[in-house]
């Protein structure tokens, strides 16, 4: 349909569209509780698990079911395993768009438009050692949660990148010969 050199020809043809889809699981964590009761210097103590299975809420301000760990009050170990969690996953799309023009036998000019992070899709981070500790919360006496003190929220994004993080537009121009 645009074989023919007709200026809706030179204005639509010949354009080249490439993309780069990124996802993947996030980063393994541990539970943890406070270490007071532990008595073990270097050791960090892991929470009691209560429920035989963590129900993942996925949302920033509770990324897990807390109600499924309890502090560890005694002198022992907690029951949660090590790395038995994940963190938020990342979803990302690069988009980029590229048009050559011939402008004589011998040169040629390249335009290209890119887009990183076109959804403009944010990268959040595994909660935070606060975000990680049983201890932090307060249960009522039913063992229904309290408050969180940040127990299980997510507070911050993974580690910034002009290229990862924000939608990060760029064009070009290049000329070869």
């Amino acid at each position: 349909m645009l074989k023919n050199r007709s200026v809706m020809s030179a204005v639509l043809g010949g354009w080249q569209l490439n993309g780069i889809l990124s996802m993947y699981s996030g980063a393994p964590f541990s539970v943890t509780s406070s270490a007071a009761s532990l008595n073990a210097p270097g050791n960090t103590q892991r929470a009691d698990q209560v429920k035989a299975n963590v129900a993942m809420l996925g949302t920033i301000s509770s990324w897990f079911d807390a109600s499924a760990f309890a502090p560890v009050t005694t002198a022992r170990f907690g029951t949660a395993g090590f790395n038995t969690l994940r963190g938020p996953g990342v979803k990302n799309l690069d988009l980029g768009l590229f048009r050559n023009f011939r402008l004589s036998e011998r040169f040629n000019l390249q335009f290209r438009a890119e887009a990183l992070n076109l959804t403009n899709t944010p990268h959040f981070a595994n909660p935070s050692s606060t975000g990680l500790s049983a201890s932090n919360a307060t249960f009522n006496s039913d063992g229904t949660v309290r408050a969180l003190n940040g127990f299980s929220q997510i507070t911050s994004t993974s580690a910034p990148s002009r290229l990862v993080d924000e939608r990060f537009l760029r064009l070009g121009l290049r000329i070869s010969f």
